[in-house]
């Protein structure tokens, strides 16, 4: 298939984009490279530098098969702070591709959207039937344009599914996270084991959980991606499909940790503060649905092998 990965210079996009290429698909990756990384591109793939918004169109006038979406703003604190950047950048940006999409023919789309859908679940694990209750810009941004989808696969034929990522983790190879602005628990802490902070803070030691720290669910970003291959292969003209991706299992902070230590060999000086006002004690996902119906099983959900790909990742760019 000749296929579209927007914003494949960011994490999640370019390692689908690297699995695309390996799997035969012809891909072409276009971002504006405002978070992303050009050296991020994998090889093989196409590189069209710029604004979604803005040359979605011309791009796809060439004629795809379907399209990946992972572009977006994704910051929670500054989608508060600035909710206007991410009503565009998101929304609008989203309602853009998808009319790009119906003018030119693209049969196919798999989105990035999030747990942050739901906000503060009050069921767990959380399901797809679960309420929709986002908590912050970024989440509703997300929700609106999966709302969006589903109304354009009704009325246009769209075939679609909307991947709902709980915390992504891990590498791949020379792919991993780069990020300007870093707000992941696992590279975060693992700045304090390669010298670049400190120490790490731990948010609350007194949750209603096993050890007193949050608990969150991490799904290798390989996992991820092989998902999003199994969503386009199966989508369906007219339908929409959400599924939640996550390993099934919870790690708590300290877990993390101490999953960190033992990879790096570093002790990790942590700090307990307060608790961060909306933080759920616990979010974990039930993935049953792409189970049954993709036929996805998340195949790396050993934490410390997630840590150690991230720390082999790390150190490699620190080396460059």
């Amino acid at each position: 298939m000749k296929l579209l990965v927007t914003g494949g210079a960011g994490y999640v996009g370019s390692v689908c984009a690297a699995r695309l290429v390996e799997a035969g698909h012809e891909v072409v990756v276009l971002d504006d490279l405002s978070t992303g990384h050009s050296d991020a591109v994998p090889d093989g793939c196409r590189f069209v530098e710029g604004d979604i918004a803005e040359v979605a169109g011309s791009v796809l006038s060439e004629g795809f098969d379907g399209v990946l979406h992972f572009a977006a703003k994704s910051l929670v604190g500054e989608s508060m702070q600035e909710p206007g950047k991410y009503w565009y950048g998101n929304v609008v940006t989203s309602l853009r591709l998808l009319d790009a999409m119906r003018e030119h023919g693209v049969p196919k789309l798999v989105f990035s959207s999030t747990a942050a859908t739901y906000g503060e679940p009050e069921q767990v694990p959380i399901q797809e039937t679960a309420a929709t209750r986002p908590t912050n810009t970024y989440g509703a941004t997300k929700l609106a344009i999966d709302n969006a989808i589903t109304s354009y696969a009704a009325a246009h034929g769209l075939a679609a599914a909307s991947l709902r990522y709980f915390n992504v983790a891990g590498a791949y190879g020379r792919f991993g996270e780069r990020h300007a602005v870093e707000t992941h628990l696992i590279p975060i802490v693992l700045q304090v084991a390669a010298g670049q902070r400190e120490q790490v803070q731990i948010y609350g030691d007194d949750w209603p959980t096993e050890d007193g720290t949050c608990v969150r669910d991490y799904i290798h970003v390989v996992d991820l991606a092989d998902a999003h291959l199994l969503s386009l292969q199966q989508a369906v003209s007219g339908e929409h499909r959400i599924y939640n991706l996550g390993s099934g299992t919870g790690f708590s902070v300290k877990q993390v940790i101490d999953a960190c230590r033992k990879v790096t060999g570093h002790p990790i000086p942590a700090l307990v503060a307060s608790r961060r006002s909306g933080d759920p004690a616990t979010l974990v996902a039930s993935s049953d649905r792409a189970r049954n119906e993709l036929g996805w099983q998340p195949e790396r959900a050993d934490l410390v092998g997630i840590v150690q790909d991230a720390w082999d990742f790390a150190q490699a760019r620190q080396e460059v």
